[in-house]
């Protein structure tokens, strides 16, 4: 009893350092692609995503196959640029691969999706903690049908709810995190990212830019109910598609919490995305997004992936440039 009390009392403190995506910057101050004079983004030692990843996916919940492809074909384009025009998805990822770890091995540029499951069931019901993601990718790779791996060398496990599933601080805090598997819920540690689907809950909040928050406290700025049509014609999916992007950037720089991140305290950490929240082109900042192209329909993109697909994602933090960068930027 005394040995599962201390695992109790370990998995309640474990559960303070949960890397969360706050979709927040309606409210944030000018940030004009970041300031190299105010952050402080250093290198704690840890380990990044050096290995070819095998991203391993978790369909949670009853998912429209359109979405689905359309997702699958975003993460395929992360290593692919031969074929696909510039800017792409991969010279996007570029940018992430900047990071390296002590030994000066860069993140991968090889994501592969390596697996997929379909938990249409929902074996852990419609409403989940943040812990429910561990025991989903239990489940996962313990499934008497076609289970997972359970890879604790080179696996990235993604898990993606369905709209009609809640998870906690989902809409209210958080779009999506990532963090690691505990030993005592999994078997081994690997790092996992979850991913909400918010085109039915809060488009406004977790869509963005594809849909304005209802309660921002300011108009739109193209004076519409959002600010760019969605490239792939459905918001929740593009808006998720960014939050995406931006939990595998944080996941391969800092998939241990003890790597890539900004700020004193390990327990709330400021990642490479977190520091460009609401930048997609140049000149973004204070509620607009920046410069970025459109399709003949209207719609806004910043990179190109397979399949003509394209896809607007978040930048991220260059630290050979000390500012928010996109392979779409105008400098």
């Amino acid at each position: 009893m005394q040995k599962f009390t201390c695992y109790v009392v370990l998995l309640l403190f474990l559960l303070c350092f949960f890397q969360a995506f706050s979709w927040s910057q309606f409210n944030q101050g000018e940030n004009y692609e970041g300031s190299s004079d105010l952050i402080n983004l250093e290198y704690h030692m840890g380990p990044v995503l050096a290995s070819a990843i095998n991203l391993y996916i978790i369909w949670y919940g009853q998912w429209n196959p359109t979405h689905q492809a359309t997702i699958r074909d975003f993460l395929d384009s992360l290593s692919s640029s031969s074929s696909v025009p510039y800017p792409s998805v991969a010279d996007w990822w570029d940018t992430v691969r900047l990071y390296t770890d002590q030994t000066g091995s860069n993140i991968t540029a090889t994501i592969s999706i390596s697996g997929e499951l379909y938990d249409s069931g929902y074996s852990h019901g419609v409403y989940l903690s943040r812990l429910s993601m561990q025991s989903i990718i239990k489940a996962a790779v313990t499934s008497h049908s076609r289970p997972l791996p359970l890879n604790p060398h080179n696996g990235l496990y993604l898990v993606l709810t369905s709209q009609d599933v809640q998870v906690e601080d989902f809409c209210r805090a958080v779009c999506g995190f990532h963090y690691f598997t505990f030993p005592i819920l999994v078997g081994v540690t690997v790092p996992y990212a979850w991913v909400g689907y918010s085109g039915t809950q809060c488009p406004g909040m977790c869509a963005y830019p594809f849909a304005w928050p209802k309660y921002s406290g300011k108009p739109p700025p193209t004076g519409g109910n959002d600010i760019t049509h969605a490239p792939n014609g459905d918001a929740g999916v593009d808006g998720m598609i960014s939050v995406i992007a931006h939990e595998l950037a944080e996941v391969s720089s800092n998939p241990l919490i003890n790597a890539w991140y900004a700020g004193e305290d390990p327990t709330a950490p400021t990642e490479i995305a977190d520091l460009c929240l609401g930048l997609y082109g140049s000149g973004g900042g204070g509620g607009y997004m920046g410069k970025v192209y459109k399709d003949a329909w209207g719609n806004g993109y910043n990179v190109h992936g397979v399949k003509g697909r394209r896809f607007l994602v978040q930048w991220v933090w260059n630290p050979v440039k000390r500012r928010c960068f996109g392979p779409n930027a105008m400098d």
